[in-house]
């Protein structure tokens, strides 16, 4: 198993920053506790756990710029649409895991988000990852244009257009 994640790793660099860009342009991290049911039986994170830490990053992240306030699901206005994810290296249980994510691009119902999950105190990548939100009113079951305090706390934040 090692040498698999080795040679993907040496893939990816060929590829380093798909999504991301350089890390000084992410402004927003969240820590990430690994626990021991995140782990698989050969001793590292599951594939799987990696969309439960980016999922925990991106509800951060809207309640840290005041966009939603964690109270009610039907409330929060956007719905995961796509989800890209290359595995650079595995993480074990003993890792200090962060999670980088910014917006990187507002169209007028959907926007995209990009991440980075690295190690806090080195900054070595383990992944890296886009999604597709789409605004979405709950109560109605439909997509809807991105509120404008959305737009504008995403834009002031992001220094994006």
């Amino acid at each position: 198993m090692v040498f698999s994640f080795v040679l993907l790793a040496n893939l990816c660099s060929l590829f380093q920053f798909k999504y991301n860009g350089f890390m000084s342009d992410f402004r927003f991290f969240h820590p990430i506790v690994v626990r021991y049911g995140d782990l698989d039986p050969q001793g590292h994170v599951n594939n799987a756990a990696f969309l439960t830490y980016l999922e925990h990053a991106r509800v951060a992240y809207v309640r840290y710029l005041g966009l939603w306030d964690g109270n009610s699901f039907l409330e929060i206005g956007i719905i995961l649409a796509r989800i890209e994810l290359d595995y650079i290296e595995p993480i074990l249980m003993t890792d200090a895991v962060e999670v980088g994510l910014r917006t990187s691009r507002l169209g007028n119902k959907s926007l995209d988000m990009e991440y980075v999950v690295r190690e806090t105190n080195t900054g070595q990548i383990y992944a890296e990852a886009k999604t597709v939100q789409v605004a979405y009113d709950y109560q109605k079951g439909k997509t809807i244009p991105i509120k404008e305090n959305w737009r504008k706390k995403l834009q002031d934040f992001e220094d994006i257009d």
